[in-house]
């Protein structure tokens, strides 16, 4: 359960040493956001802006991240996502979906940076991470690939 339920953010040149709880600190000049977990854990969540990592987006009022925040090296393992300066808590990942998405990060990141390099077979990726769900799943699995499966006939 989450314990922070908005953010109040700030536009600052650099992040201060001492984060306030409840607030996301913005620097532009370094493509940066940090605040402190919104589960109430303390630990300080750094998102940096770039293609293959957040965008934050600011409609002259609110801020949003996306995507989501997982802090899978925390201990508190929460999941959440900052819109409009309000948090959403969705769902905790098991191991397997944590180690999918680093894997597909891994590889969105290297062809990111070096695009003569074979692009890597996302389509595969996700075959593989839904093999996996299926697994960890099992009955809702099943119902999850055939769903995955109807959809991709139309």
């Amino acid at each position: 359960m989450l314990k922070i339920k908005k953010l109040e953010h700030r536009f600052i040149r650099s992040i201060p040493r001492e984060l306030d709880v409840g607030v996301i600190y913005i620097s532009m000049e370094y493509a940066t956001a940090v605040h402190c977990c919104c589960c109430g854990c303390g630990e300080q969540v750094v998102t940096p802006f770039s293609p293959t990592d957040w965008k934050m987006i600011y409609d002259g009022e609110s801020v949003s991240l996306t995507p989501s925040i997982g802090n899978w090296y925390s201990a508190c393992r929460s999941h959440y996502i900052i819109k409009q300066d309000i948090i959403i808590e969705v769902g905790s990942w098991n191991d397997a979906q944590i180690t999918a998405e680093r894997k597909r990060d891994k590889l969105a990141k290297a062809h990111y940076y070096n695009p003569s390099a074979k692009p890597p077979n996302l389509e595969e990726e996700m075959k593989d991470t839904s093999r996996q769900l299926s697994r960890d799943l099992g009955v809702m699995g099943n119902l999850l690939g055939w769903l995955r499966n109807l959809i991709r006939k139309n």
